[in-house]
């Protein structure tokens, strides 16, 4: 079950915060039918979200996702929203291309693959497991626990060692993105469009023989972070479809991590998935400036009483390494304190919600098509928006869908058909690679 008893009772009339509206109109009677078809379909398909960064930290004896702790993201949470499946992030940002920062970079790609195992095979095996394929993923859900998959964010660990990209395999990595914030030794960052600075004008030949690898080895190429150049080469080069992980559409909001419609539209041919993401930037850069600045002075208070540095988000994008990650986590906690202390704010400058986010949906669906979109939440990265702040409230999401008239195979798909549809592909295809 994903949701409790308890839940499912008062979900019919008070759901996830949102408020109950009186028995006997016809209002709250159509509200009544379609939140109960809402909770129907939550619990009918496997809810499925991409792109989930964790902290090492939390995966020890006696502190890890066992527990409901100060993260967006754990079991308890994961239990009382309805989400399924997490895949964890193995994420390391961009320092220096040289054979030092490639060997600290592996260091710490391989403590977060180290992290996530010990969770699924030490820490809490009866209630998580580690899938790497679709039908490890169905099996373990219907067993009724949760499912861990693995995405690399940034191949930066790989350093100029190819075999690298098997070895991550192995370790159950099954996507990946060739850069993230600053240009890697495998193509530019979409970091350099900003001052129209690049290092390879989209991939380096380096990149072009990864494209190749990740297709014979069976890893989702993840288009995410990369500049639009970077993009287009990989889709072009790719033998199998790719994925954007964590992305939503650029058209509703102009910032450069976002995709255009010529990308939506060579990803659809290409027969890949666009995992939209909420990100509130990303989803709405408009509306979350308006509120982001009105909320300055309250959050440099907040860092104040804490004892820890802030800095905007324009700011944290400029960062690289260790700096850019203790950047985030002190982002992280002054967002979380800021959440109840902003009712004056939030009334005069509305944050983005879940609203927002599915209008990104609704758009690339109309684009190009169902079978191309998904949903992710960078959830412990920056990501959630208001109704969706951490996976207790997932539920939220199926129900904004619900009410927009999406039926149940159709969500079925959003909630992570379609990424795993894009996975069975591109293992199908590395087996006919390794074959030859």
């Amino acid at each position: 079950m994903k949701m409790s008893i308890q839940q499912m009772t008062t979900g019919i009339f008070l759901i996830a915060g949102f408020l109950a509206i009186p028995v006997f109109s016809q209002t709250s009677i159509a509200e009544i039918s379609m939140r109960k078809r809402a909770i129907e379909i939550h619990e009918a398909v496997m809810t499925l979200d991409t792109h989930v960064d964790i902290d090492v930290d939390n995966f020890v004896a006696d502190k890890n996702y066992t527990q409901d702790l100060d993260t967006q993201v754990n079991l308890p949470k994961m239990e009382e929203g309805g989400l399924d499946v997490s895949w964890f992030i193995v994420y390391t940002g961009q320092g220096e291309l040289s054979e030092s920062g490639y060997a600290a970079a592996m260091d710490n790609a391989l403590a977060k693959f180290e992290a996530i195992h010990r969770l699924t095979e030490e820490l809490a095996p009866d209630r998580i497991q580690l899938a790497l394929n679709s039908e490890e993923a169905r099996r373990i859900h219907a067993s009724g626990k949760k499912v861990a998959m693995i995405g690399v964010e940034n191949a930066y660990p790989i350093g100029t060692d190819l075999s690298n990209i098997q070895r991550f395999y192995d370790k159950g990595a099954r996507y990946m993105s060739l850069s993230h914030n600053g240009h890697s030794q495998f193509c530019d960052s979409n970091t350099g469009e900003a001052e129209n600075e690049w290092l390879h004008g989209g991939l380096s030949e380096l990149g072009k023989k990864a494209v190749a690898e990740m297709n014979r080895v069976g890893i989702m190429i993840d288009l995410s972070h990369p500049s639009k150049e970077s993009n287009r080469q990989m889709i072009e080069l790719s033998k199998a479809p790719v994925i954007a992980s964590h992305s939503s559409a650029r058209a509703l909001s102009d910032v450069s991590r976002n995709l255009d419609d010529e990308l939506l539209k060579m990803i659809q041919k290409n027969g890949g998935v666009v995992q939209t993401v909420a990100f509130h930037q990303y989803v709405d850069v408009v509306k979350f400036s308006a509120n982001d600045e009105a909320s300055q002075s309250l959050y440099r208070q907040i860092a104040q009483e804490l004892g820890i540095e802030y800095l905007p988000m324009k700011d944290i994008g400029k960062l690289e390494g260790e700096e850019l990650s203790r950047a985030y986590e002190n982002y992280d906690k002054i967002m979380k304190i800021s959440h109840d202390r902003k009712s004056d704010i939030n009334a005069a400058h509305p944050p983005v919600d879940v609203k927002d986010f599915v209008n990104h949906i609704d758009y690339m669906v109309d684009l190009i098509g169902i079978d191309h979109v998904g949903i992710s939440s960078d959830f412990d990265g920056g990501g959630g928006v208001l109704g969706w702040k951490d996976a207790s409230e997932t539920f939220n999401v199926t129900l904004e869908l619900v009410r927009r008239g999406y039926s149940e195979e159709e969500i079925a798909k959003l909630w992570g058909g379609n990424l795993l549809r894009v996975l069975d592909e591109v293992q199908a295809v590395a087996k006919k690679l390794q074959s030859k």
